[in-house]
């Protein structure tokens, strides 16, 4: 059973490990994100992508994101100097950033990299960056446009948002993306932010189309549970964007592209609200407090 993924961070990265406890590895592609890429003391940093490496690897840290037990010596020293400490960077975490701004700079696709250094931390998964083109979140908001992780690190997600954009919208998908939604069997869309980690991706040229022409074997699982997200300013982006803020708002949104929706079993009572819009809804729980519920939410994901 060939399966697709989209997935921003933390919470698609988790939901993977759950896919992976019941398919073999190679039957697994995750499409990551990039639209939060940012250069940062001149190495390029692809966060969504490393979360999903890190992740994989088993290497990932307590927080869902960097490396395990990773130190801080160069962060301190950059902080002791004046230099930029908004964004962390571990000492462990930082040689991938090196290696990878290095093979940047010698022409190589971001898509060669990351298959390469998969292979090198033992990760069987395919993991597909969407593009190899720049492409960038920009949150417009009332302070002006925002980085996108100016905004949701340096900033705190504080400024109010009234509408993103995406600073390479259209760029080609890179190579074997199209193709990993084309022929898989079911594609999945892990819990994540709808407009700051599955948006990114469905800018890429050709993803959106590819996706609403096999709506009926896409499956969403919601990223908020009774009105508050699992992870992020997900709530607040709802709220800011004119969206309802629950489960409901997500389904909504995401209507035009999938035919299943997982809601989870407090949101029971809005099944039916998620029926009107067109949707076959399965309730289940989704919170992946451990091991053992994220692989129950994969196996619903994947068989219902």
């Amino acid at each position: 059973m060939r399966i697709t993924i989209l997935s921003g961070g933390v919470g698609g990265a988790r939901f993977t490990l759950g896919v992976l406890a019941a398919l073999p590895d190679a039957e697994v592609t995750v499409i990551a994100n990039v639209g939060d890429d940012l250069e940062h003391w001149g190495l390029h940093v692809s966060p969504d992508v490393d979360t999903v490496l890190y992740t994989l690897a088993g290497r990932v840290g307590a927080a869902g994101w960097g490396v395990r037990d990773d130190s801080r010596h160069a962060l301190a020293t950059v902080r002791e100097l004046g230099g930029a400490d908004w964004f962390i960077l571990g000492d462990h975490d930082l040689g991938l950033h090196v290696v990878r701004t290095q093979r940047l700079a010698a022409s190589e696709p971001l898509s060669a990299i990351v298959a390469d250094v998969a292979a090198r931390m033992g990760v069987g998964a395919r993991i597909l960056p969407a593009t190899d083109a720049r492409l960038r979140t920009v949150m417009m908001t009332d302070e002006g446009e925002l980085a996108f992780q100016d905004w949701l690190v340096r900033r705190r997600a504080e400024p109010v948002v009234r509408s993103i954009r995406f600073d390479g919208a259209g760029a080609p998908a890179a190579p074997g993306v199209l193709e990993a939604i084309a022929t898989a069997d079911r594609v999945l869309l892990a819990p994540s932010n709808p407009f700051i980690s599955l948006d990114p991706i469905l800018a890429v040229a050709g993803v959106r189309e590819a996706l609403e022409s096999r709506r009926a074997t896409v499956v969403a699982v919601s990223p908020i549970i009774a009105g508050r997200a699992v992870k992020g300013p997900l709530g607040e982006l709802l709220d800011w964007l004119g969206h309802e803020r629950s489960t409901v708002g997500v389904a909504r949104y995401l209507a035009p592209l999938v035919g299943t929706f997982v809601l989870d079993a407090a949101d029971r009572a809005r099944a039916a609200d998620v029926r009107a819009l067109g949707l076959r809804p399965v309730v289940t729980d989704t919170l992946m407090a451990d091991a053992a519920a994220r692989t129950a939410l994969a196996h619903v994901a994947l068989t219902t």
